[in-house]
């Protein structure tokens, strides 16, 4: 039985070093579909309240929705979707080629990490929703540590499910994302519709009247900082700055069959983030400030709340382990890809265990995508700049060299200018993503000049002299 469920997994082909086939691309379906199940995250729940205790106006708020969350769009359809069907390879393997296998197992570490914390920030949220029937006390998003062992052993219990759905790879991800995102979408919508008469909304006149008043009434609580139109706009367009900049949806991508299938993204955007988030602050506005996603969805709308949250969560979470154990299995690339997210899964369990991981998603989101946007800039001037300077694209590969210095400065040192400015200019992390990009994309068209020409000098003195 062990054996014959072994050798089934052992042949689920997730093309891990190599282009996917013609066959196995997927229609627009499959990409509308994922895009609405990731971003209509349990994860939401907790966002759109903390745009709410930041003290955003709603102006502020819905204009910053609108401009931020179009800038995401056209981020994945413009710069990630054309590289991804262009050449059909993962994230990693495509680094690979251009970094070296030194370079980017360290960055896969790196990357897997965060891709578990993330996901672990899921699991938590579709915790406090499962943990619901069963009386089982949840932690405030303020606790540090697990307050329970039903909290703990709930948390492992949805870990272990969102863990078997990425291990059966893409396909199954994406059909498990159709089936529910639908549902959710209605729920989110249907749960802030019953908790308006609570807020005195009975028309579209109160609802902006209470919205200005009781919801985003520009006033942040106690202890946090004020977010403006500007916070929100680059929040909504770096929320996911890792997969469209930072290139990480190469590895979803690659499956589609034309690149505009990009655009998919505008349900995850404009159906997932910008009404889930709106909907969410009502509901803790009509909470009264509590802001645990799973009492929040069930107050609203009883046990069909608590199940959206639930199969939210693990609907985020579900490609977010995937993308984790595609990274960690590129470092290892004689161990089975299901035997890495199998294990990527335990780790992402354990975070999952810690409620301040959620309480600090803001921070975390934009930190995450900040670490890992260099490589997108390395990724999308190799593809398209560095052929027309005449230079080698995927050098590592071509000179068969293990580390590509260009790159490793490249990342490094943009890193260190973000946190300079960060540190010592004040600029707060939510706006670095755009000029870190720049500094990122010229620093490596400068050291490849550099760099290439040196050490690949010797080369071609050696095979003139040798043809003589």
């Amino acid at each position: 039985m062990k054996t014959s469920l072994a050798k089934q997994l052992d042949s689920i082909n997730e093309y891990e070093r190599e282009p996917v086939p013609e066959h196995k691309l997927k229609g627009l379906k499959s990409f509308i579909g994922m895009y609405a199940g990731e971003h209509t995250a349990g994860t939401e729940f907790v966002i759109g309240p903390l745009f709410v205790v930041h003290g955003v106006s709603a102006p502020d708020l819905f204009l910053g929705l609108l401009v931020g969350n179009l800038l995401a769009i056209l981020s994945w359809a413009i710069l990630c979707a054309p590289i991804a069907v262009k050449v059909r390879l993962t994230l990693y393997y495509q680094l690979e080629k251009i970094c070296g296998r030194y370079l980017v197992s360290g960055y896969n570490i790196v990357n897997a990490l965060m891709f578990c914390f993330l996901a672990g920030s899921m699991i938590a949220v579709a915790a406090t929703a499962v943990g619901i029937p069963f009386n089982i006390a949840m932690p405030g998003l303020d606790d540090m540590y697990p307050t329970s062992v039903g909290w703990m052993a709930t948390v492992f219990l949805v870990g272990a499910v969102i863990t078997v759905v990425a291990i059966l790879g893409y396909e199954q991800i994406s059909k498990f994302a159709n089936i529910c995102a639908p549902w959710m979408i209605l729920v989110f919508i249907a749960a802030a519709f019953a908790v308006m008469p609570q807020l005195g909304i009975t028309s579209f006149g109160s609802f902006w009247e209470v919205a200005q008043t009781r919801i985003w009434n520009g006033v942040p609580v106690e202890g946090f900082s004020k977010f403006t139109f500007w916070h929100v706009t680059f929040f909504a367009w770096f929320a996911n700055m890792a997969m469209h900049i930072g290139m990480g949806d190469l590895s979803i991508l690659r499956y589609a069959r034309k690149w505009q299938y990009g655009f998919a993204s505008t349900t995850g955007m404009f159906i997932g983030h910008v009404m889930a988030w709106i909907a969410s602050g009502v509901l803790v506005a009509a909470a009264s400030g509590e802001v645990t996603p799973g009492p929040i969805a069930f107050n609203s709308a009883g046990i069909a709340g608590a199940i959206c949250v639930m199969i939210a969560g693990w609907t985020t979470a579900n490609p977010t382990i995937y993308r984790a154990g595609l990274a960690i299995q590129s470092i290892v690339p004689n161990v089975k890809r299901w035997k890495v997210t199998l294990l990527v899964g335990l780790v992402t369990t354990v975070a999952a265990l810690f409620p301040a991981l959620v309480m600090r998603l803001l921070d975390f989101v934009a930190l995450y995508g900040l670490v890992l946007m260099p490589m997108g800039a390395i990724i999308f001037i190799d593809f398209y700049i560095i052929p027309k300077l005449g230079l080698r694209s995927n050098y590592a590969s071509m000179v068969k060299s293990p580390f590509n210095a260009a790159a490793a400065i490249t990342w490094v040192a943009t890193l260190l200018l973000c946190l300079f400015l960060n540190f010592y200019q004040g600029i707060e992390i939510f706006f670095l993503g755009l000029p870190g990009w720049f500094i990122a994309a010229t620093l490596y068209i400068v050291l490849s000049k550099l760099y290439q020409k040196k050490v690949t000098q010797p080369l071609e003195v050696k095979v003139s002299a040798s043809s003589f």
